[in-house]
């Protein structure tokens, strides 16, 4: 093992306020100004403020030995933007020490990339101006929403014109394979692809509090020594996570904290391993072999798909509805309009609609508003019904078919006996 590339990705939605039928037409303000401010207060103060002096003073101590990447959304940057200005500043004064690499993505943490290539590259470019603004630096590796990923979907980062992208090392991917090593796009092999070792990131980001884990207690120690007996000729370990794992996922109770300082430094000072940045790792490491991923893959639950998003008819119809805005809204010149559409894409909104209540029940339910799957859907829609109302009032020309009340009721009752064998099912 020669290098270890630290990814953390950044991400708060934009979560809707309790909008009812009654609502529609009559108020066209959809988002919950008080639980955003409340949680990105809250987890500002559990997370992004004391993990980011925990790395910056690592990077005081160790110089250039010590290098990791961030991937910030756009909605997340509007929210420090709004509610936390102390968070903004300690991630720029990270960004200052030349240390830190900031990746490419979607502004609105979006699906698009599934739906609309133009979209799609709207979004990017709209966040690479939010990361020049504000970190003054222009994103050369791309990370999409979620990690999801697919052969189409690298080719279309390249033409981009990045040099590479992360997605997971899932094992109906790999096979035998490893993903401690550099791959490259299947379609196009200019396109480098890093894969997240999912064992390893997770034993941080899931498993370090789990005291029925037969590996329970994870110490600095532990973890650089399964470090140290991986294949001598692997070239990179890529630990990829939600940064919330640092005082959210694990509070600062289970140690997490301590863990954070302390393994850079041991992994620094007794072994030869280098910390890297993706941008390095891609000019400083050979493609072992071309990644073939023709069916789109992510790092989400159990089975690395997009069922988290799109896996229920619930969360295809809201899907299929907002995009059939697509055409409309790109003759529109009502600026808020425009920015309405780009937060109803965030992928949050579809995820509240899952129905998985068995293994990966629990992970549904992080700062979700929803009492169920049933409940978001139905705002959801409620939502996108008075937003439709708006684009005809704009776009007179838009012609888009409204949402009644029936078809709403006729849509969810088709789910609702589902939803409910679902729960019952999850409990036994």
């Amino acid at each position: 093992m020669k290098a270890i590339s630290l990814y953390f990705q950044v991400h708060q939605p934009f979560r809707l306020r309790r909008y009812r039928f009654f609502d529609i037409g009559n108020d066209h303000y959809y988002f919950d100004d008080y639980s955003n401010r409340t949680i990105m207060e809250k987890v500002a103060n559990n997370c992004y403020l004391p993990a980011n002096k925990i790395l910056l003073d690592l990077i005081k101590e160790h110089g250039k030995k010590f290098k990791l990447t961030f991937s910030i959304t756009g909605s997340a940057i509007e929210q420090f933007e709004k509610y936390a200005p102390a968070v903004l500043d300690s991630f720029k004064e990270l960004a200052a020490t030349g240390n830190v690499e900031f990746l490419a993505e979607t502004y609105a943490h979006s699906l698009a990339s599934l739906k609309s290539e133009k979209e799609f590259k709207a979004q990017v470019k709209l966040h690479r101006a939010k990361m020049k603004e504000h970190f003054n630096v222009t994103p050369k590796i791309f990370r999409n929403t979620e990690l999801i990923y697919s052969d189409e979907i690298g080719e279309m980062v390249g033409k981009m014109g990045y040099k590479g992208i992360l997605t997971e090392g899932a094992k109906h991917v790999l096979g035998w394979k490893s993903p401690n090593y550099l791959y490259s796009n299947a379609l196009n092999p200019k396109i480098k692809v890093l894969l997240k070792n999912f064992r390893l990131s997770d034993d941080i980001a899931f498993r370090f509090s789990n005291q029925g884990w037969n590996e329970w207690p994870l110490t600095s120690e532990k973890l650089v020594d399964w470090i140290d007996n991986m294949e001598e000729d692997e070239d990179i370990l890529n630990l990829f996570m939600d940064y919330e794992t640092f005082g959210e996922h694990q509070h600062i109770d289970t140690g997490i904290f301590d863990f954070l300082k302390a393994f850079p430094t041991y992994l620094i000072e007794n072994t030869s391993v280098k910390f890297v940045t993706p941008s390095e790792a891609v000019k400083k490491f050979d493609v072992i072999a071309p990644v073939h991923v023709p069916n789109t893959i992510s790092w989400a639950d159990e089975e690395r798909d997009l069922t988290a998003w799109l896996g229920n008819e619930l969360q295809d119809e809201a899907f299929d509805k907002l995009y059939s805005l697509h055409d409309k809204i790109y003759s529109c010149s009502d600026e808020q309009i425009k920015h309405d559409w780009l937060l109803l894409q965030t992928s949050d909104h579809f995820y509240y609609m899952c129905t998985k209540w068995f293994s990966d029940g629990d992970v549904h339910k992080y700062f979700n508003p929803y009492n169920s799957p049933y409940d978001a859907f139905v705002n959801y829609m409620n939502v996108l019904s008075d937003f439709i109302s708006r684009v005809n009032a704009t776009c007179p020309s838009a012609n888009l078919e409204n949402l009644s009340m029936e078809e709403l009721e006729r849509i969810t009752k088709r789910y609702q006996s589902a939803l409910r064998k679902m729960k019952a099912a999850s409990k036994k």
